[in-house]
């Protein structure tokens, strides 16, 4: 029985992963380390900006310029006036609420591109008390930390959880932790969420997963 749904935000809840990765691709390669689109959602899709910064420095052989996540946040919160949710994930929540299930969102983001996201899309209230970012625990997606922390948070066992990812490290961190996993492949080539426990393209199959896991 699924006692808690955990819901990553971006690419999830909200449609914000082309905007994030095509900024940060931009970024990177103003920086002088050339990076794609694809690129940038092949190695930094679903992990935090300490992961991000980390394994680009590790890459480029220098410190990135010490702004960069400043000037990263500034033109995605700017381009958070046109984001819109994830199609079909407003019925998803709706029915969670129906039938009494809790939720809560586990995101790499920061606390305030979180909020700035769910405020954008009209969500910020649905989940009140109940967002939980990297910034809360020492190790990010894909350790198991942030989805455990969220568990516990709301008084219920990883086993009795099921998590909504859309990232390879998401559904990592998941399955570290102990608890079931849905891929969503909105925008990531299904091969890559192989470990999922099941894959599924429209938010509409959602509930029913919910309800089976």
């Amino acid at each position: 029985m699924t006692g808690l749904v955990i819901f990553d935000n971006d690419g999830v809840l909200v449609d914000s992963e082309r905007l994030a990765n095509t900024i940060l691709a931009e970024l990177l390669t103003e920086a002088g380390l050339p990076y794609t689109f694809d690129e940038a959602v092949r190695d930094f899709m679903g992990g935090s900006m300490k992961s991000m910064r980390e394994n680009a420095e590790a890459q480029l052989g220098r410190p990135l310029p010490a702004d960069l996540e400043d000037r990263y946040h500034q033109r995605l919160f700017d381009g958070f006036a046109h984001l819109q949710a994830i199609e079909g994930v407003e019925d998803v929540l709706d029915q969670l609420d129906a039938a009494g299930t809790p939720y809560c969102l586990a995101s790499s983001g920061t606390h305030r591109r979180i909020r700035t996201a769910l405020t954008a899309v009209g969500f910020l209230d649905r989940f009140a008390g109940r967002i939980f970012s990297a910034e809360d625990v020492a190790h990010g997606k894909p350790a198991p930390d942030l989805f455990l922390h969220a568990a516990a948070s709301q008084g219920v066992p990883p086993a009795d959880c099921v998590v909504v990812e859309d990232s390879p490290l998401g559904v990592a961190a998941a399955n570290a932790a102990g608890m079931t996993v849905f891929g969503y492949a909105g925008m990531t080539d299904p091969a890559k969420l192989a470990t999922a426990r099941e894959v599924f393209h429209k938010m509409s199959s959602l509930p029913g997963l919910i309800s089976g896991a």
